[in-house]
């Protein structure tokens, strides 16, 4: 059977944040996904600033870059699937009465209004609807749990402005914390919640998934690269020699290369981190798991992702420090294993690093949803 017509148009996925913009498209088969195009190119720390840009051309012609600069097939469409800043962006669980899907579209923004930070009218809103009520008939149930997210109109704004002045049509925008569960999960869904930490290289996001949802998200301001500017402070080496001893050593030794002590220049860091960790689990299981989801057991795991999940012993060192299993996520765990004699077009050490580009592409790959945008 040929295809002469397709109506829906392929979407590929585009990560930015402050220090780094990543392309990624993935084509659909018949048992999974692969990756067809990606790019990487690095953003200048005064065009986007804790994920407000500062400088719209500049962040054009990085987008121009990466768009040309982009590895195996051509790109082949203009349509494209973004991610928002997280720290920018503002996620809750919220109940709702029950009642059809168009009734929610109209009463969640008016209750959304008493949870939210900033002026109904000053915010984008979207919803989805969770389904934490396993084990009970869902019919007899009165209401009805929601995640909202929510991101102000004056920073979603600046990105379509910017991706569109680049030749492309923002037709999805979606908040980092949902492109990385979707990336890490298989098939999306998982039976006991999970705590996502991806450690990036401008900060540190905080996911709790369970069921088929995100139900909390936090963004730490402890990053990869604060990791390496304490070891290049600490040595007196510059901050590349510093990323070279971070990445060489980690957390396997006291004593480095020369006898830089890299484990102390780190660990007052990392112990903040665990302790940010260990706060955030506090608080979901002492408010949201119980008001919300008392069904639900204590979380299982903790899933490493981001550049920084690469440090070596990381795992070892939060689980000592938080007493939960801790392990490295696998962002490609939703594509299908390479044919022999076929490389990877994204280079194995820096998977970790396109987890949120191959979520959104995932996404884009999935569903050519045409009438998501909107001019």
């Amino acid at each position: 059977m040929f295809k002469f017509l397709n109506l829906q148009p392929e979407i590929f996925g585009v990560d930015v944040n402050d220090l780094s913009l990543r392309i990624v498209k993935l084509k659909k088969k018949r048992k999974g996904f692969v990756v067809v195009s990606c790019s990487e190119v690095l953003v200048p720390p005064d065009v986007i600033k804790e994920g407000v840009v500062q400088n719209q051309d500049a962040l054009v012609e990085i987008i121009k870059k990466a768009l040309a600069g982009s590895k195996g097939k051509k790109l082949g469409t203009r349509y494209a699937i973004i991610s928002l800043p997280e720290e920018k962006s503002f996620s809750q669980v919220i109940q709702m009465p029950r009642m059809t899907h168009q009734e929610l579209v109209s009463a969640v923004p008016l209750e959304a209004e008493n949870y939210i930070p900033l002026p109904i009218d000053k915010v984008y809103l979207d919803f989805q609807i969770i389904d934490s009520h396993q084990g009970n008939d869902k019919n007899t149930l009165n209401h009805v749990d929601l995640l909202i997210n929510v991101i102000p109109k004056t920073i979603a704004d600046t990105y379509v402005a910017c991706f569109k002045k680049a030749g492309l049509i923002p037709c999805i925008l979606e908040v980092e914390s949902q492109a990385i569960a979707r990336a890490l999960m298989k098939e999306g869904t998982s039976t006991s919640p999970i705590i996502f930490i991806d450690l990036g290289n401008a900060n540190t996001s905080f996911i709790i998934f369970s069921g088929n949802s995100i139900r909390f998200t936090s963004s730490i301001p402890i990053s990869s690269n604060q990791l390496t500017l304490a070891i290049a402070q600490k040595t007196k080496v510059s901050f590349d020699k510093a990323e070279e001893l971070k990445l060489k050593f980690g957390l396997t030794t006291k004593k480095g290369e020369k006898n830089y002590d890299i484990v102390s220049a780190m660990d007052p860091l990392l112990s903040d981190l665990a302790q940010q960790i260990k706060k955030y689990i506090e608080f979901y299981r002492d408010h949201v798991s119980h008001e919300y989801f008392p069904l639900e057991g204590n979380i299982e795991k903790i899933v490493l992702c981001g550049g920084g999940a690469n440090l070596k012993e990381l795992t070892d060192f939060l689980f000592k420090k938080l007493a939960i299993p801790v392990v490295i996520g696998d962002p490609c765990i939703n594509l299908l294993p390479l044919k022999k004699g076929k490389n990877f077009l994204i280079p194995t050490a820096k998977a970790q690093s396109f987890a949120t580009a191959l979520g959104l592409a995932l996404r884009g790959a999935s569903q050519g949803l045409l009438n998501e945008y909107h001019d």
